[in-house]
C-alpha cells in the first residue's frame, strides 16, 4: 500500500524454525493528543470510561435470541428450498459460526452480561460448546493474549508471525482450510483431551459432544438429519475456518510486541459487507478493542470514533479495506 512504509522484522527463536514479527508495523504513526474522552496514552478518560463500559444486558439478549432465530430459519430455509437453499445456507452457517464465536468471545471477556452467573453460563452452554470452544480455557489463553500481545504466554504466535508472506503461502493457507484440513487437525488436538489425566479438561469435552449430540437429535427428530453433517460440521471445517484465519491475520499478522497497541493490532475501517460476514459484532474494532479490552462491542465504534479524534488514528495507520490489508499480507 501507498500509505504503509514497514520497518526491518524482529527475528523470534521458535521451536522449530525462526519467527520474525514486525515486519509489517507502521514506520510512521500519528501524534496522538489528550482530549475530553481520551487520555494522554489513548485509554479513555475515567468518566468516559465508565460510559463506554455500560453493558447492555436486555440488549444483548434480544441479540443472543436473534442469532438463535436466525439460525433456524436459514437452516429451515435450506429444508424447503433446497436446490438454492442449501448452497446459500452453506456460506451463511459459516457466517453463523463466526458470529456464535464473536459472541463467546464477548462472554469471555465478562461484557456480555451485566451478571457474572448468567454471563458464564450463557457463554458456556449457548455460545462456547455449541461451536466446540471451551468459554473458560478460552478465556484463559485470550487474557494471556491480551496481557502482551506476542508475549511468552501468546497462544497464537504461529498464525501471526512472518508477515508479509507468498502469494504461494498465503493460497496453501487458504486451501487447507477451505478444505476442512485445518479444522479436522484443530479438532483432532482438541479431543485428544478425553484422555487427559485432568478431570476438568475430560468433562469439559464430553459437555461439549453432549451439546452436538443434542443438536444432532433434533436435526434427527425434524426430519432432516443431513442437516447437522452437511450445514453445521462442514461450515465449521471448512467456511469457519477460512473466516477465522481472514480475520485473524487483519488483527495482528506482520506485527509485534510493544506497549502501543498500534504496533500490536491493525486498525481496518470498517465497511458493512466485512461487517456483515467476517467481523460481526463490532470486533473489527480490535485496535480500540486493544486498547481498552473491557469495553462490550456495542460501545467499541464510539471509542474508535474518540480515537480518531485523538488522532490515535488516522490514514496513516488504518487500512481502507481488509481486502487492502490481506493484499499487503500476501505481498512478500
Amino acid at each position: 500500500m501507498s500509505d504503509h512504509t514497514y520497518k526491518n522484522g524482529l527475528t523470534v527463536a521458535g521451536s522449530n524454525s525462526d519467527r520474525v514479527f514486525g515486519a509489517m508495523v507502521p514506520k510512521i504513526l500519528p501524534s496522538g493528543h489528550e482530549t475530553q474522552d481520551i487520555s494522554f496514552n489513548a485509554n479513555p478518560q475515567s468518566t468516559n470510561r465508565t460510559s463506554l463500559r455500560h453493558i447492555s444486558s436486555l440488549r444483548n439478549a434480544w441479540t443472543l435470541t436473534f442469532l438463535y432465530l436466525q439460525t433456524i430459519v436459514i437452516l429451515w430455509s435450506a429444508t424447503i428450498y433446497p436446490i438454492i437453499g442449501i448452497p446459500i445456507a452453506f456460506v451463511l452457517m459459516g457466517r453463523a459460526h463466526a458470529q456464535f464465536a464473536s459472541l463467546m468471545h464477548e462472554s469471555a471477556h465478562r461484557v456480555l452480561f451485566s451478571s457474572k452467573r448468567v454471563n458464564d453460563f450463557v457463554g458456556r452452554w449457548f455460545l462456547g460448546f455449541v461451536v466446540f470452544t471451551s468459554t473458560d480455557a478460552y478465556r484463559r489463553v485470550h487474557m494471556a493474549h491480551h496481557r502482551q500481545e506476542f508475549g511468552p504466554d501468546e497462544p497464537d504466535l504461529a498464525l501471526y508471525a512472518n508477515y508479509p508472506i507468498t502469494r504461494a503461502s498465503f493460497r496453501r493457507k487458504m486451501v487447507r482450510d477451505l478444505t476442512g484440513q485445518t479444522g479436522v487437525r484443530l479438532v483432532r488436538q482438541q479431543l485428544r483431551g478425553l484422555a487427559s489425566p485432568d478431570t476438568r479438561v475430560r468433562h469439559t469435552l464430553w459437555k461439549m459432544i453432549w451439546v452436538q449430540v443434542v443438536i444432532f437429535t433434533l436435526c434427527i427428530a425434524l426430519g432432516h438429519w443431513w442437516v447437522y453433517p452437511v450445514l453445521w460440521l462442514l461450515p465449521f471445517f471448512t467456511i469457519w475456518r477460512v473466516i477465522n484465519r481472514l480475520r485473524s491475520i487483519a488483527e495482528h499478522g506482520g506485527l509485534r510486541a510493544d506497549s502501543d497497541r498500534r504496533i500490536t493490532t491493525h486498525s481496518v475501517r470498517q465497511h458493512w459487507l466485512g461487517r456483515f460476514f467476517l467481523v460481526p459484532y463490532n470486533i473489527g474494532f480490535h485496535l480500540a478493542h486493544h486498547v481498552d479490552a473491557g469495553i462490550p462491542f456495542r460501545s467499541l465504534p464510539v471509542f474508535h470514533r474518540q480515537l480518531e479524534s485523538a488522532l490515535y488514528v488516522s490514514s496513516v495507520n488504518e487500512y481502507p479495506t481488509y481486502r487492502a490489508l490481506w493484499k499487503a499480507l500476501r505481498t512478500a
